[in-house]
């Protein structure tokens, strides 16, 4: 296991460099003048020069790719012109926030999506199975931003039960850290919620036709225990399968969400840059993004072992 993870992390490495260096390609090939696009059109022509020097585009481009290359290796993503501060340090003060969402969302997704799914296989082409599936397209069909703001309206305007944006550091109040976050996490969690309902019942009618479930049932176990301990086990690996996509999903969703709810993260951080031209941010964010990617499958990988006895990385 370790030395299969040890080569994972080495594959890893040339996939995170065509990223990198496909931001920064286009970044540099981008139209137009980078520097006068920051500066605005009131500028200067010292000021232009001297943004230009900063940002290091007086300089050759492959010059620029190699000093880049440089300080990456060192954990160095450059300087933000607009926050005039470090782009590591930037990101690492709003990841938590993006994080703490992701993760949030997707435990709701799991939870609730797959008893959802399980609950529909039990009971298949009734009106429970039928129910469940529609509410599920239902979920699979809504965008996710247009869900935070029917929630902002329902629980924080109508019923006033949670606050409308902002957020609580969990470190300072995580009661205030989950008021904070459970109309965005939900926002998120209920478009995945649907797609691992759908997938946990398509998998859990096939198990539940497997002889080895039938023998279980003939000895007279529990419906409870053929289900969740027999049939559940051998469903998790497609919901790992699909858990893993999911990430990357409410990574991209988190994007909106955060401008919906005005979160702090990572998200309104590149949305941000994006506005106001400025560049180390976003080749920082996505390359970060990238790197969670990578990470995330890596982890997915290693859950099939752990889930299922068949699945063994040796030589």
């Amino acid at each position: 296991m370790l030395r299969y993870t040890a080569r994972r992390l080495l594959a890893a490495i040339p996939v995170l460099f065509v990223v990198s260096l496909v931001s920064f390609a286009i970044i540099a090939l981008v139209p137009g003048d980078i520097a006068s696009e920051m500066a605005g059109p009131s500028a200067t022509a010292e000021e232009l020069a001297r943004l230009r020097a900063e940002l290091g585009l007086d300089k050759p481009i492959l010059e620029r790719m190699v000093e880049w290359y440089g300080a990456l290796l060192r954990g160095d993503l450059g300087q933000s012109v607009l926050l005039r501060r470090s782009v590591t340090e930037a990101i690492l003060e709003r990841l938590p926030v993006t994080l703490g969402l992701t993760v949030l969302a997707l435990a709701v997704a799991i939870v609730l999506g797959v008893l959802a799914g399980m609950v529909a296989a039990v009971r298949p082409n009734t009106w429970t199975d039928q129910g469940v599936m529609a509410l599920a397209l239902v979920g699979l069909s809504l965008p996710d931003f247009w869900l935070g703001l029917v929630f902002i309206w329902l629980f924080a305007i109508e019923l006033g039960w949670l606050p409308t944006g902002g957020y609580v550091p969990f470190t300072e109040d995580p009661l205030g850290w989950l008021r904070a976050m459970a109309m965005p996490a939900g926002a998120l969690a209920l478009t995945q919620m649907g797609l691992l309902a759908r997938m946990t019942r398509a998998s859990m009618l096939e198990v539940l036709r497997q002889d080895y479930v039938r023998t279980a049932r003939a000895k007279g176990l529990p419906g409870w225990v053929v289900v969740g301990r027999h049939a559940g086990a051998n469903v998790l690996v497609p919901v790992i399968t699909v858990a893993g996509v999911s990430v990357g999903i409410l990574l991209g969703g988190a994007v909106v969400i955060e401008q919906v709810f005005s979160l702090p993260g990572v998200g309104r951080l590149i949305i941000g840059a994006i506005q106001r031209r400025d560049y180390p941010v976003i080749q920082g964010g996505l390359l970060l993004t990238a790197t969670i990617f990578v990470l995330v499958n890596l982890v997915v990988d290693l859950l099939y072992a752990a889930v299922d006895p068949r699945v063994r990385y040796g030589r």
